[in-house]
């Protein structure tokens, strides 16, 4: 009986574990996306914490849904380019926090003053079964603004490792910013200057 009770227990950890990766699989980069946006949006949109005294807590709760989609590490692998490879594992941590806190500091504004636009999607665009594009279009009163998410297969699912916003990506921007500071200096004088523009763009938040 006791063998029995055991394989029944296996058997049912078997199949919730089938079912939880079936589950995961079947999320589109789509689906993905908009798990995002639409949680991001609800938070935004909670009468509870519109009041001024509640920003932070609300810019955090949109930042944790953000993290939990968006591989900074990629991204900053991909900003930084061919320098890259030359980092200890040490300097590529640091440079992955860095990049993480100067996107937050840079677009944390601009989405705190989400005004009620709405988003739609077109259809994704498939490169391979590891990489996929998602294209919306933010709709405000009087304009259209079009921004795409570039996203890869990871073993967490879906992550975002780039976003073209009207026609320029994030990540091209950003790398060719990096490679003319570290080709006319060095990647230390990018460190100080990131580790300067954070300061500059946080100070600015608290004001």
């Amino acid at each position: 009986m006791r063998l029995v009770l055991i394989g029944v227990l296996a058997l049912s950890l078997t199949l919730s574990l089938a079912l939880a990766v079936s589950g995961a699989r079947a999320e589109s980069p789509t689906d993905a996306v908009k798990s995002v946006v639409d949680e991001a949006i609800r938070i935004l949109k909670d009468p509870s914490l519109k009041a001024p005294a509640l920003k932070k807590q609300r810019r955090d709760r949109v930042k944790q849904v953000v993290d939990r989609r968006f591989d900074y590490e990629e991204m900053a692998k991909r900003s930084l380019g061919a320098s890259w490879r030359s980092l200890s594992a040490g300097q590529r941590q640091e440079f992955v926090r860095l990049f993480a806190q100067l996107l937050e500091a840079s677009y944390s504004d601009k989405i705190m003053n989400y005004s009620d636009e709405k988003v739609q999607y077109a259809p994704e665009i498939k490169d391979d079964d590891d990489y996929a594009e998602v294209r919306t279009m933010v709709l405000r009163k009087n304009d259209r603004i079009p921004m795409n998410y570039r996203l890869m297969r990871k073993s967490q699912g879906w992550m975002v490792y780039d976003v073209v916003i009207e026609g320029v990506s994030l990540v091209s921007n950003y790398r060719s910013q990096f490679s003319q500071v570290i080709r006319e200096s060095s990647y230390n004088e990018l460190v100080r200057r990131l580790r300067t523009k954070i300061n500059e763009l946080q100070r600015i938040e608290r004001i």
